[in-house]
């Protein structure tokens, strides 16, 4: 009887090792639930993160633009009141010119007076294109003759700096944008390299059917970009030339974003700078 009665109290489980279980599992449950908690605020603080920044990006884009857009108003006052001046001065010193044909001192003098007229001339018009708001006129057309036009514009001052140019964009490469706009963009890229060569170099222009879009660099072997100075290159009026208006790249970045692309600026790896115009296929397919 007592054998029997062993028996039967070995076979019969602790009451307490329920009990046990069931809290393994409730606490198993509780530090799981705990980790996804833990987890799903940790993901909420990496968006709002995200969010601010972008946030903070976007305002000081716009805030960015509003002041452009107050610079260009003002700028397109001043160059329209400008020009209205020089229109009458350039007719009268082409009058003087003819009275005084005989004098070399005197043509000597007016040709420095002339000079002046023209760099006037050239702030004008950046202060004209830096106001303007276009729309760009889409069309399609080859990169390489748009390339080759404007190297063959600055033909003489290539010449006299003894600068060489190499010109790298496939005939068949198209794009599709506004040609005046594009070729003021480029003219400015160029224009900047050959200030960057005074004393000669070399001038590449690459065009390339990039995986996101067209992308056209303008590359020189001048000193590159001076440390500190790459995140003021696009604000209004900053410039490193003493004759300079401050204005090109501001235009030329312009021009891009009217396109839905951007510029691109860097320091080659063999000395010089190079910029990059990139639109964006999406862009002009949505135009076309």
């Amino acid at each position: 009887m007592m054998e029997s009665f062993g028996a039967l109290t070995s076979d019969v489980a602790p009451p307490h090792r329920c009990g046990d279980t069931e809290l393994q599992a409730v606490l198993a449950a509780w530090h799981s639930a705990t980790d996804r908690l833990q987890q799903t605020h940790e993901t909420l603080r990496r968006e709002v993160k995200r969010l601010t920044d972008e946030l903070e990006i976007k305002n000081r884009e716009l805030a960015r633009k509003n002041r452009l857009a107050d610079l260009g108003q003002m700028a397109s006052h001043v160059a329209h009141e400008v020009r209205n001046s020089l229109v009458p001065l350039t007719l009268y010193l082409s009058l003087l010119r003819r009275s005084v044909q005989g004098s070399p001192p005197t043509l000597a003098v007016l040709d420095k007076i002339d000079a002046g007229f023209s760099a006037l001339q050239s702030i004008v018009g950046d202060l004209l294109q830096f106001a303007a708001h276009r729309d760009p006129a889409w069309q399609a057309f080859a990169l390489q003759s748009l390339a080759r036009d404007v190297c063959e514009s600055v033909q003489p001052q290539l010449a006299a700096q003894g600068i060489l140019t190499e010109l790298d964009v496939p005939e068949r490469l198209t794009v599709w944008a506004d040609r005046d706009m594009l070729r003021r963009a480029l003219l400015n890229l160029v224009l900047n390299a050959l200030d960057a060569m005074p004393h000669g170099g070399e001038l590449t222009i690459t065009g390339t059917d990039g995986p996101f879009g067209i992308e056209l660099e303008v590359a020189d072997s001048g000193p590159g970009i001076a440390e500190g100075c790459g995140a003021r290159l696009f604000e209004p009026f900053f410039t490193t030339k003493q004759d300079g208006t401050g204005l090109g790249l501001v235009i030329v970045e312009r021009i891009a974003e009217m396109h839905g692309g951007q510029v691109l600026v860097c320091n080659c790896p063999q000395g010089g700078a190079a910029f990059t115009i990139a639109i964006p296929y999406r862009n002009t397919e949505a135009a076309a």
